[in-house]
């Protein structure tokens, strides 16, 4: 049955009366204030971040792996630390994306766009800074978007349905049409709709039937999305490196690095802090529709920031909002994703799904009495959220120093570790060794998109919203046929598409415009 809310106990506990406040400063003051919590903390952060900065792990195996160790803890102890694990794998992920081009999944590979061009650069240090406090800020908004939302959640959860979900999903399709801009959107589109293709492979989401998989049954859950992004984007720019020797960033060490540049990183964040605000509260709002989760969240924001910006033409050749505009919606998203999770039991990603789990064994009964009886609960969760990303954002910040020299090591005694690496990232992502052939079968389509300069956004954009949509476009249309178009809120959606895709083609397209592509080499 489906949860109801009771509203006079929501009215009693919610809005801004002082039993509210009283819980809410109460739940930050008892997190702070008992040591084994803060330890437990302390730990998840450390473990939070060596899990997000290793290409291929993320955040569902993090969890996975430490569920024998808070089983039988303290509910809230457990519960805040397996939340500030999962909550600051994104806070580091984007490092191996700025440093080497090495996205660790599909949230982090729109970083790779504009942070690995800043550290061919010479500006390592800048990017780290700003993705860094970046993530952290959009953690914190995305906390404060939960706890804004706690009174109206209900009709704003059962507001979307796959017909909206679809709908979402062409949306963030047709971001291609900015990420592959001017002469080379024409490739764009083609690189963007063999991601569509390679997203029909695996189970048909109605019938259960495999389809273009076999009898190989390692497909049958579809193409690797860990795998394809290494494929894509790592293996091609190391082998590059590796031909054409020298270190990643083409600026020496002593005339690159130093604190002053990633302390300009780091004000960059409150400098688009327009941007930061806008892409945060996206990114939380599409962490709270279940099925969507973080990589269309940074997919999204990027392709905002690209048609928002007024000099769309540097973004992919080392645009700072490039780096922020993902950053926070990745980190804002977990928030919104928690909301559905701990009010209706319905995880908001696939991440917050291993989370619920491992919430049941600790005895959190997610449902509406999360809200009437265990709201001292509820705000210590959000209240983990953001002291996590600030101890993460302090810790990262110190150690960029040292992670940032990397980009100044010999191209061809680096890559070699790299693809090590990246080889058993691949593997420990699905514990499949045929995405082994996987990826070296994309590593080369990879290599010949960025030796013939299309561009491969795109790719990963398909392959992340194709299989979302079909399975949503089923839904919807066994549930009201195509007059599911005729919604409101489809309206609206089918509104922004269109005012989009015109836009898009009037800017490329309008006489005596010659913009370059938003992406170059990447």
């Amino acid at each position: 049955m489906e949860p109801r809310f009771d509203r006079r106990a929501l009215h009693s506990t919610g809005g801004l009366e002082p039993e509210m406040i009283e819980t809410m400063f109460g739940a930050l003051f008892n997190l702070v204030s008992t040591p084994h919590t803060m330890g437990l903390m302390l730990i998840a952060v450390v473990f939070g971040l060596l899990v997000g900065v290793t290409p291929g792990i993320g955040g569902k195996l993090s969890i996975a792996m430490a569920i024998p160790f808070v089983y039988g803890m303290d509910m809230v102890a457990g519960a805040v630390f397996l939340l500030t694990m999962h909550a600051v794998n994104g806070t580091s992920g984007q490092i191996s994306s700025i440093m080497f081009g090495i996205p660790g999944d599909g949230d982090d590979a729109a970083t790779t766009l504009d942070g690995y061009p800043l550290a061919k650069q010479g500006q390592a240090a800048r990017a780290l800074g700003a993705s860094i406090t970046a993530s952290g800020v959009g953690g914190i908004i995305g906390a404060v978007v939960f706890a804004i939302m706690i009174p109206v959640l209900e009709p704003v959860i059962l507001m979307f349905s796959p017909a909206e979900f679809f709908l979402i999903a062409l949306l963030g399709i047709s971001f291609i049409a900015f990420l592959a801009s001017g002469s080379k959107i024409v490739k764009g589109l083609i690189v963007g709709f063999y991601g569509l293709m390679l997203s029909t492979i695996g189970m048909d989401p109605i019938t259960g039937t495999p389809r273009y998989a076999g009898d190989m049954l390692f497909l049958w859950d579809g193409v690797s999305l860990v795998t394809a992004v290494l494929a894509m984007f790592a293996v091609p720019e190391m082998l590059s490196l590796a031909t054409k020797g020298g270190s990643i960033s083409a600026v020496p060490m002593d005339k690159a690095f130093s604190y002053r540049q990633l302390l300009s990183g780091v004000m960059e964040v409150p400098r688009h802090w327009w941007l930061v605000v806008r892409t945060s509260v996206i990114g939380s709002v599409i962490g709270m529709i279940p099925g969507l989760g973080g990589s269309t969240a940074a997919w999204l924001c990027y392709g905002h920031a690209v048609q928002s910006s007024k000099t769309p033409e540097r973004f992919g050749k080392g645009a700072i909002e490039g780096v922020i505009a993902p950053e926070t919606a990745s980190n804002g998203k977990e928030g919104g994703s928690l909301l559905p999770t701990l009010f209706f039991g319905i995880p908001g990603s696939s991440g917050m799904a291993v989370l619920l789990g491992a919430f049941l064994i600790l005895g959190i009964q997610p449902g509406a009495m999360m809200v009437t009886k265990h709201l001292d609960l509820v705000w210590t969760l959000i209240w983990a959220l953001v002291v996590g990303n600030l101890i993460a954002v302090a810790m990262l910040l110190v150690v960029c120093r040292w992670l940032a020299v990397l980009t100044f090591v010999n191209g061809r005694m680096l890559a070699p570790f790299i693809l090590v690496f990246v080889t058993i990232g691949c593997f420990v992502s699905d514990v499949q060794w045929q995405n082994l052939v996987v990826l070296v079968l994309f590593s080369a389509v990879g290599y010949g998109f960025q030796r013939a300069g299309w561009p491969r956004s795109p790719f990963v954009i398909g392959l992340v919203l194709g299989g979302q949509a079909e399975a949503s476009l089923h839904q919807a249309l066994q549930l009201w046929g195509y007059s599911f178009f005729l919604r409101p809120m489809s309206l609206v959606l089918i509104s922004m598409i269109v005012a989009l895709m015109v836009y898009a083609f009037y800017r490329n397209f309008r006489p005596g415009n010659r913009q370059p592509s938003v992406e170059i080499n990447t």
